[in-house]
Order: C-alpha cells, then structure tokens, then sequence
C-alpha cells in the first residue's frame, strides 16, 4: 500500500510546491553612484548634535523648528562644500600590463581638476581580479604635484597567482575645502594584467655570474673531459680518474694517456608539473605550484644555456601542456607563456594517464624533473607505481617541496593535549613522506627534498651533477 501512496503523494507535494513559487520579479539596475555626499565629519557632526537637539526638545518645545533649521544647514553646508570642490577635468588608472607572481606591483591614479577646483583630500579605489590582490580592490590616497591642480597617487599589491587579472572598476572622491561634502566619480575600466611566473632568479646576479664564468657558459665552444664523444689524449696526471685511462695508446706510448671526451650536449630534459590539489596548497604565500615553476624555469634557463633542450609538461585528472623542445636560449620566452597557462585545480592527478601520455611522445632517452607532492598514502601508491614505469627507459628526478609546517608542529613543545596531538599526528604524516620518498629511491628514482628557497639552486646542482656523470645519454 505504501509503496502506492508514496509516488502519489510525492507528486501532490511537488505540484503544490510549484504552485507555491512566486513569480521572479525582474533585476532592478544598478543606480549610479550619488555626484555629491557627505563625509565622515558630517556625519560625527549629526551624531554629536543629535542629543543636543533631543535636549534642547525637551527643555524648550517651543524650539522645535531649530533642530530642522540645523539639519537644512548643515546640508547645505555640505552642498556647498561639494560645489567648491569643484568638477575633475580628467582621472587615469595607471596599471601595469605585465608582473611577476609574488613580485609587489604598483598601481596608480591621476586626477587633474580644474581651475575652479580646490579640493582638500582625494581618494581612489580600484577593483580587480583576486589573483592580482587578495581582497580584490585597493584603496589609495592622492597627493597634490608639482603641476597645477593635478593630484597622483600609488599603492602597491603582491599578486598571489598567475594569469590575465582584469582591473573592472575605478573610483575617484575628493572633499571640499571644509571637508563636508565630497564629490565621486566612478568609471569602468577596460584594463588587464598579466601575471608571469616569478623570474627573478633567472635575473638575478649570482646566476648571471655563475652562466659567465661556468664551463657551460654563454660561449659555444667544445669542452674537454667529460661526455662520451671522443676528443683528445692527453698524459695521465694524478687525481684523474683511472677509467679514462686508455691501455692501448699507453702501451704504444710506454706512457700512460688517458682519453678526453667531448661534453655531453643536445640531452632532452622535460619539466613535468603536478598541477593537482596537494600543489596548489600555499607555502610561505604562494601556491606550491608556483614555487615549482620558478624553480623550474631556473633551471631551464641554465639548461638551455648548456645546450641541452628543454620542454615544459602539465598535468592534473589529464595532461594540459607539452611545450615541444626548445634549443635556444632565445625561445626561453616560449617555456615561460607555457608555465603561465598552467592552472591551478582542487582535484587529484591522474598520474597513470599523463606519465603514460608523457612517455608515449618521448622518443629517446631523457631527464624527466617531476614536481608534486603528495598528502596522503593512497594518492602516493599510484604516484609511486606510474614513477616506476618511467625509470626503464628515462631517468627520473621527483622534486618536492619540504613541509615547514609537520615540522614547526613536530618540534612543537606539548604544552597540553591539543598541541601534543597535533604534534603525534604531524610526526605520523612525516613518517609516511619519509617512506614513500624512500620507495622513490628503491626504484632508481632521485629525489629533492628541499625548503622552497632552496630547491632552485638544488635543482641546478643535481643538473650539473648528472650532466656530468654522463647519465642521460
């Protein structure tokens, strides 16, 4: 029976819930913003006289008509105010078009007001996308220049992720010479920035050095020593390595000679991302993606520097990008649009579909650098299984970046039940990171685990070391 009544009086319930719904009354538009309004010190002044009006009503209700008379007053103070004030010949928003994430960026307002005007204070406000600030809008205020009544001002924002950050919206107020009616304007504005990776330990001085005065500098030339291509002999000296030792030549020679090999060039090195939940969580600010990426490309520039070819790999529940291999340090360009395509995603990677579409268009040996992280065991079983099919044919290099915080919580004193919890927890978790990193390791795989700071330079150095040891080719 129940089974009779229970569609039947599901749809009577369904039809009278239909008859209920009231009709969606139409959007109203957005009123424009009022040309004149009070100020903050009108409005104290209403607040302080208002009990003074209720005093004055109460000793004298012959009186009444002054508390109305103060109100007219003071509004037309404020009227006036705003009128001497005086119109804004013309304001501009000054944004840049290109940053850096993480980078401070400054972003301005100049308002130029006519002969008439005499404003006392100017204010402005901008809003826009929350990847260029983290409340999406700023305020700033205006300061008088050296030209006749023009004012500019400047405040700076840190964007927090990359992308196109459109700038939507500009407000501009000033006060008049009593500072009780004030004047605005508002504008929408057609005006975007565009947010790269942070690139400035490519820029930097250090590593500027370090390319100049390396043996894999910016002057092409053949380097002897190491590689695998022959290229001289030369006598054996101590503290050479006994291997390069060549036992024919020695013998002809009745001296020993050992060989000098061409350096190793023209390797395929692929930066792969793991652009999944774990790597979008924030380090010290920024997402741990993002961190990646400016290590990454670090690296790559020093790469490409050396002769070797570098390309750029995306990934999340499918692969997203894949750069194909740049040769010149001149299409470095190239790797870093790449890297500001990569979007953040709140869902897990799938490893097995993008290692395995990563290695079916690897058609040689190469070093792939793979950035991720991982948050807990299971995700890390299917990482560490798809890792293994990659070491037969490449070498892999799995960068991750350390957790300061199972460390500050590790280390932290148990002051009571709370905090010694969290810290056995925090202890369990690096103990679980601790054995698949060392699974990693079982398998062939090299591993960097490193503060963020310090993964750049890392990187660089494993790089070199590799190249080196002749290990790609």
């Amino acid at each position: 029976m129940w089974k009779i009544w229970w569609p039947n009086w599901w749809k009577g319930r369904r039809h009278r819930v239909e008859a209920m719904k009231l009709p969606r009354l139409p959007q109203l538009p957005k009123l424009p913003p009022l040309p004149f309004v009070p100020t903050e010190r009108t409005a104290w002044i209403a607040a302080i006289a208002a009990p003074v009006a209720l005093v004055v009503a109460a000793i004298a209700p012959a009186l009444w008509f002054a508390a109305p008379l103060a109100v007219l007053t003071l509004l037309g103070l404020v009227l006036l105010d705003a009128l001497l004030a005086g119109p804004v010949d013309e304001w501009l928003v000054i944004a840049p078009t290109d940053t850096e994430v993480g980078e401070p960026t400054g972003m301005g307002m100049t308002a130029q007001f006519g002969r008439a005007g005499n404003p006392r204070e100017v204010d402005g406000a901008l809003e826009f996308d929350p990847r260029l600030g983290e409340q999406g809008r700023t305020t700033m205020r205006l300061s008088p220049t050296e030209a006749a009544n023009q004012w500019r001002g400047k405040v700076e924002v840190t964007p927090n992720r990359r992308g196109t950050a459109p700038v939507t919206q500009g407000w501009l107020r000033w006060t008049g010479p009593l500072g009780l009616g004030a004047r605005q304007q508002s504008r929408a504005l057609d005006q975007a920035v565009r947010i790269w990776p942070d690139l400035s330990a490519v820029r930097s001085r250090e590593l500027q050095t370090f390319l100049r005065d390396a043996q894999f500098g910016l002057i092409a030339r053949r380097i002897r020593g190491e590689g695998t291509q022959f290229e001289a002999l030369s006598e054996f000296e101590p503290g050479m390595d006994r291997r390069r030792i060549d036992w024919k030549a020695s013998a002809r020679h009745t001296r020993l000679y050992a060989r000098e090999n061409e350096s190793e060039r023209n390797n395929q090195i692929v930066f792969a991302f793991d652009c999944g939940q774990a790597m979008c969580e924030p380090v010290d600010g920024l997402p741990r993606i993002d961190r990646a990426v400016s290590a990454a490309l670090t690296a790559a520039y020093v790469a490409l520097k050396s002769g070797d070819r570098a390309a750029l790999f995306g990934f999340a529940q499918r692969p997203e990008v894949m750069t194909p291999f740049i040769t010149d340090a001149r299409s470095f360009h190239r790797l870093q649009s790449a890297a500001a395509g990569l979007d953040y995603h709140s869902t897990e990677p799938n490893f097995t579909l993008a290692l395995a579409t990563l290695t079916a268009k690897l058609k040689r040996r190469s070093l792939i650098v793979l950035f991720s992280d991982f948050t807990d065991l299971t995700a890390a079983e299917l990482m560490v299984e798809s890792i293994g099919r990659l070491v037969d044919r490449h070498l892999v290099l799995f960068v991750t970046i350390a957790d300061s915080e199972l460390e500050e919580f590790t280390s932290a004193e148990p002051g009571d039940l709370a905090v010694l919890a969290r810290s056995v927890t925090a202890d369990a978790l690096a103990r679980q990171r601790a054995l698949v990193l060392q699974r990693l390791r079982r398998l062939g795989v090299d591993v960097i685990e490193a503060p963020w700071d310090q993964i750049g330079t890392r990187l660089i150095d494993r790089y070199f070391e590799i190249k080196r040891s002749e290990a790609i080719g």
